[in-house]
């Protein structure tokens, strides 16, 4: 055999004993008469020595290694001189009585340390070496250590776990679908799912309650830190439930995770609306690690002839508490901040409340009395700083949003290995873009509005519909949405309703979703889903914003596979095949 242990799990207990191990090279350091290497693999670093004693032949074969080499050795096990208390084995070593090297290794282009020397589009070129580090391989590990807990927790709760397929028919209504041409049907694509949706209905008419998929999802769309062209979904779908048992069973996974991932227990998943999530944070997936909500200033700031103000459809503001010791450079900077296009506000106005009273931005056209009651609004006290922003409303609350998150990071309130839960919930169903002059489903065309709302659904006009809430439901975590799902529709008339509300045609609606539909007349049980983004929800238990290394081969800021270079051109002959031209 190539090896009798891992180079992770030998310890003082195992002095005398004779072992094989079988790795790579990490580092070799040359002491005079004395040589040690650490050899490596994927459970750890195991120390070998070699000095006067040890046969010639592997002091002359020590002499020709290099990093990255495959060995294989033999020898004793016994206990350093020299202890390593940072990793597990440090308190033994093997004495060598023979080594083999198995495949000699080039120079890699870059250390493999936990700490390398190569940037991130070297390491991405050369991924396999990449994986070899500790960061990237503990964060592999800790991935498949979450995708075993949600195995064993969903098979606990009675859920079966189905495989869907990845060539189906395009339905273009949200995100671009990646397209694959069919060989045998030229002129006729498949195309890659953005989710399962469909087929979890299909499986619930089909009568298997529970079900769910850790399964591949693939969106044509811009790309950033926690977005892959490809990525990985925990999707979930319950026959004969309503929101209530979705939220408890998937929250009572989301518990069960952090307690046998994390060691970190989350007593309670708070709920908070949409409308409410807006109001006070400007977005729908709020950090509530720490408070600075956002407070609407406009009728108390208007009509007082400032006229950034007098003009803003929206005034709102945030405090940062023992800020008011900013100095003009670092509210000039943050000004420059908040006018950068990502945020895209056009100025920020300040009031700072010093001991000496308030000193702001705009005292001349605020009198101090005036300026008071806008602080008192915010909760503000002196020591405090008060940040305002105006304009559009959507876009103001946005801004505040960014401006908030910003503020948090500054002060070290966004805090690592804390974490808040939460559920929010009562969507809009639907959202109006002026542009186009109709409505787009919030989620998806299958979503199921409020029974409350349900009467206002059915008449159908622009303004009711607008206030429909959808019987919908994200799981948000420290400002990242990881999970979002809803109660769905199986009555034939809301589902028609729905597709008449997104202006779609009868024949547009058989032709896209008629095998959904068809399906519903054969008994649909009322049912409801939900799905987790795997890689968001990885990379949230690594601490990290990126979800790239927790997926063993992703994709670059442009979606391209440095690698393998993929997307690439394919030859003649099989275009021809296809019937594409260029």
């Amino acid at each position: 055999m190539y090896r009798t242990h891992t180079c992770g799990e030998l310890r003082l207990a195992d002095v005398s004993k004779k072992v094989t191990l079988a790795g790579w090279v990490q580092r070799i350091r040359r002491l005079g008469g004395m040589t040690f290497i650490d050899l490596r693999d994927r459970y750890g670093l195991t120390q070998l020595a070699i000095d006067e004693k040890t046969p010639e032949d592997i002091r002359l074969a020590a002499e020709q290694l290099g990093r990255e080499f495959v060995l294989q050795v033999e020898g004793a096990v016994v206990e350093r001189t020299s202890k390593n208390a940072k990793i597990p084995t440090g308190e033994v070593e093997i004495s060598l009585s023979a080594l083999r090297v198995l495949n000699a290794a080039e120079t890699p282009p870059f250390t493999i340390e936990d700490e390398s020397d190569g940037g991130e589009e070297l390491r991405a070129k050369y991924r396999y070496l990449d994986l070899r580090r500790n960061p990237v391989k503990n964060a592999l590990i800790l991935r498949h250590r979450v995708a075993q807990e949600v195995r064993r927790y969903l098979d606990a709760q009675g859920f079966l776990e189905v495989e869907t397929p990845f060539l189906i028919k395009s339905t273009p209504e949200g995100a671009r679908d990646f397209v694959v041409p069919s060989r045998v049907h030229n002129g006729e694509f498949y195309a890659l799912p953005q989710s399962p949706q469909t087929f979890k209905q299909l499986l619930m008419v089909a009568g298997y309650d529970r079900y769910f998929q850790l399964t591949r999802c693939f969106r044509d769309e811009d790309l950033r830190a926690d977005r892959q062209p490809e990525f990985t979904q925990i999707d979930c779908e319950m026959a004969f439930v309503e929101r209530e048992d979705i939220l408890q069973t998937f929250g009572g996974m989301m518990q069960r995770l952090f307690r046998h991932v994390l060691s970190v227990e989350i007593d309670r998943i708070p709920r908070m609306t949409y409308a409410d999530a807006m109001r006070d944070y400007g977005c729908d997936k709020p950090d509530v690690r720490f408070g600075m909500k956002i407070q609407e200033l406009t009728r108390l700031v208007q009509g007082k002839n400032f006229s950034v103000f007098d003009s803003a459809a929206y005034v709102g503001g945030i405090c940062a508490e023992g800020c008011a010791g900013y100095t003009r450079k670092q509210l000039d900077e943050l000004t420059e901040w908040v006018k950068r296009p990502q945020i895209g506000a056009k100025g920020l106005a300040y009031i700072r409340l010093a001991a000496d009273g308030a000193k702001s931005s705009i005292d001349k056209f605020y009198t101090p009395d005036e300026l008071r009651q806008v602080a008192d609004t915010l909760g503000a006290k002196p020591g405090d700083l008060i940040l305002i922003l105006a304009g559009a409303k959507n876009a103001t609350l946005n801004a505040l949003c960014e401006l908030r998150l910003e503020m948090g990071n500054r002060l070290g309130l966004r805090r690592r290995g804390e974490f808040a839960p939460l559920w929010i919930v009562d969507f809009p169903l639907l959202d109006w873009d002026d542009e186009a002059q109709r409505f787009y489903a919030m989620h998806h065309p299958f979503t199921a509005p409020q029974p409350d709302d349900l009467p206002l659904f059915m008449k159908g006009d622009r303004e009711d519909l607008k206030r429909v809430r959808a019987n919908a439901y994200d799981f948000v975590m420290n400002g990242v949405e990881l999970g979002g799902g809803s109660i769905r529709i199986f009555d034939a008339a809301i589902q028609q309703q729905m597709f008449a509300a997104l202006g779609f045609t009868p024949e547009d609606a058989e032709y896209k979703f008629g095998f959904l539909t068809n399906a519903f007349k054969f008994g649909a049980p009322p049912h409801g889903g939900i799905a987790f983004g795997f890689d968001r929800l990885c990379a949230m238990f690594g601490g990290s914003d990126s979800i790239r290394d927790y997926i063993a081969f992703p994709k670059n800021n442009a979606g391209r596979d440095a690698m393998i270079d993929s997307p690439s051109r394919i030859d003649d002959v099989q275009l021809k095949e296809l019937g594409i031209k260029f």
